[in-house]
């Protein structure tokens, strides 16, 4: 329940005046609900004694009347810019946290960013966000304009009719939908969560199934992997189906609260009436506004039903939000490039053994470096600390002689780039995947640079920039994404440039042409590259060889 708070407070934070103003209508259309009816029982009553007294004609009926129109008309404005204003303030948090969502997810450490899948992180964005609008509109905002509305109906009445009919209504709605509605939040907590759960995983299922959709048809799975999206359905459509029984006996119980209540309300009244305490219009005072008081509580019957699921929701979202990022908080920057590593170690927290230990190397502008190892050796690992997407256990890494964290990240990224082994290629023509690494780049600097990774050709036979990709990169092959991913990181002209297994999937003629333009293009480019291929090891001007048991060894080849 602290996450609810907790982003409720978010919500608060970034739309607080909207929120009160909402909240204060919210207050004022329950208040006006409770007058209204609480005054037609007065009019009707009093008119119908004056009526048999035979004071009809002398009876105000003008007055009450203007009052009824004016509190039903009053009533609508309020309902009408209470919603509007919650609504719209709600909708807006919630994009503010949506925008939260993605900046804590870029930020992420690597580790939590490697393990993270597509579905998850749309789930976290639309589901999850989505579900955290009843925490003001159905939970919080409506509770505490009912409890308000509550005790000032109590302190009228007190004043207006009787402390003894008063505390009845009071007494009852209070203690009876508490426990009506603790009931039904603890009927429908596992049901609502497993119904959260079901939902985000057929969609992600399904997310799954049109993604992998060719090799499970090549495995035979396309049919059982559509069946297991399918029984995904159905257990969410069961879980909701449990909860609508969950809400309507909620809903059952509270209209049987009130009818007890109001009965009550009447009996105590004609009680009163009998004594002489007070006149038969008051009693129906009473009456009348225990039967408005429904309002206050029937409402929340629909927030205890999906509970479960805003508690689910909240707490996820409050753990992304509180994900500690690696990026560093640096502000100085250097003219240079020259990488240089001293000692570095780094060690996974579940790990019995570092992954490097003690390694030292040094890059200059215009020097190329190939780091070799077996699988496993750590060749990646350097390439990620070097780029300051992990960070190390011990030893020192700088950048143009400023340590790696003192840099700030917009300056870092200007002078250093990494092309990871696995990269991806967002839906959009062949000239916007180009332009995200240089979004002013002309048309003849995207040739130029397609030239330089032997690409030209096969954009011109494809139709121009203006081909268009499919998602993933789809109409390309493994190796033609591969090249335009490495154009992409060129056109940014880093001075230092990481490249993890840069030709991989590329035959070897095509590689050394690769390696070959990649130089021309970056001449002054300090160039490390992981590599296991031997026209990258050939093609570099160092090699260091990477091995759990020897760290470290240069050959120069």
């Amino acid at each position: 329940m602290s996450s609810l708070w907790r982003i409720f407070r978010l919500i608060l934070r970034d739309q607080k005046t909207a929120l009160m103003r909402g909240a204060v209508l919210s207050l004022v259309v329950l208040i006006a609900g409770i007058a209204l009816l609480g005054l037609s029982g007065w009019f009707i009553t009093a008119a119908a004694a004056a009526g048999l007294a035979g004071a009809g004609l002398v009876f105000d009926v003008f007055r009450p009347s203007a009052m009824v129109r004016f509190l039903a008309l009053g009533r609508t404005a309020a309902r009408y810019g209470e919603r509007l204003l919650t609504h719209d303030a709600t909708l807006k948090a919630l994009t503010s946290i949506r925008i939260r969502l993605l900046e804590a997810t870029v930020s992420a450490p690597h580790d939590a960013l490697v393990r993270l899948r597509g579905p998850q992180a749309l789930n976290r964005l639309m589901a999850d966000v989505d579900a955290l609008d009843g925490v003001p509109l159905r939970l919080i905002l409506p509770v505490m304009a009912g409890i308000a509305a509550q005790l000032l109906t109590f302190l009228v009445l007190w004043w207006l009719v009787d402390i003894r009919i008063a505390l009845w209504i009071i007494a009852g709605f209070l203690a009876a939908s508490t426990v009506t509605l603790i009931a039904a939040a603890r009927a429908a907590a596992a049901a609502s969560r497993q119904e959260e759960t079901a939902a985000q995983n057929f969609r992600s299922g399904f997310i799954d199934l049109i993604r992998a959709r060719a090799d499970l048809a090549v495995y035979g799975q396309l049919a059982r992997q559509g069946e297991a999206v399918l029984a995904s359905d159905a257990s969410r459509q069961t879980r909701r189906t449990r909860l609508d029984l969950v809400e309507r006996r909620a809903g059952f119980a509270l209209s049987v609260t009130g009818t007890v209540v109001a009965s009550g309300a009447l009996a105590i009244g004609m009680v009163l009436v009998q004594a002489g305490t007070i006149t038969p219009a008051l009693a129906a005072i009473g009456f009348f506004v225990s039967l408005a008081l429904m309002e206050t509580v029937a409402p929340l019957r629909r927030a205890m039903a999906d509970l479960g699921r805003m508690v689910v929701a909240a707490g996820r979202v409050d753990d992304s939000l509180s994900v500690v990022g690696t990026d560093g908080n640096g502000t100085l920057s250097s003219e240079t490039a020259r990488l240089r590593i001293e000692d570095l170690t780094f060690r996974r927290s579940d790990a019995t053994r570092p992954v490097l230990n003690g390694v030292s190397l040094e890059l200059g502008p215009g020097e190329s470096l190939a780091i070799t190892g077996a699988s496993g050796s750590g060749k990646t690992t350097l390439l990620l600390l070097a780029a300051r997407i992990l960070p190390a256990s011990d030893g020192h890494i700088s950048v143009g002689g400023v340590r790696l964290e003192d840099w700030s990240e917009r300056e870092l990224r200007s002078v250093l780039t990494l092309v990871p082994q696995r990269s991806a290629l967002m839906a959009g023509t062949i000239s916007e995947a180009l332009r995200l690494g240089a979004r002013d780049a002309t048309d003849a600097e995207l040739w130029d640079v397609l030239e330089a990774v032997a690409l030209a050709s096969v954009v011109v036979a494809k139709g121009g920039l203006d081909f268009r990709l499919e998602p993933m990169g789809a109409g390309l092959s493994g190796g033609e994404a591969r090249r335009l991913v490495i154009a992409r990181s060129l056109l940014r002209h880093p001075k230092l440039l990481l490249l993890d297994e840069p030709t991989e999937e590329l035959d070897d003629a095509t590689a050394l042409a690769v390696l070959a333009g990649i130089r021309a293009y970056l001449p002054e480019a300090g160039i490390l590259t992981a590599s296991h291929r031997m026209a990258e090891i050939k093609w570099a001007d160092r090699v260091m060889a990477l091995d759990q048991s020897c760290p470290q060894a240069e050959d120069g080849l």
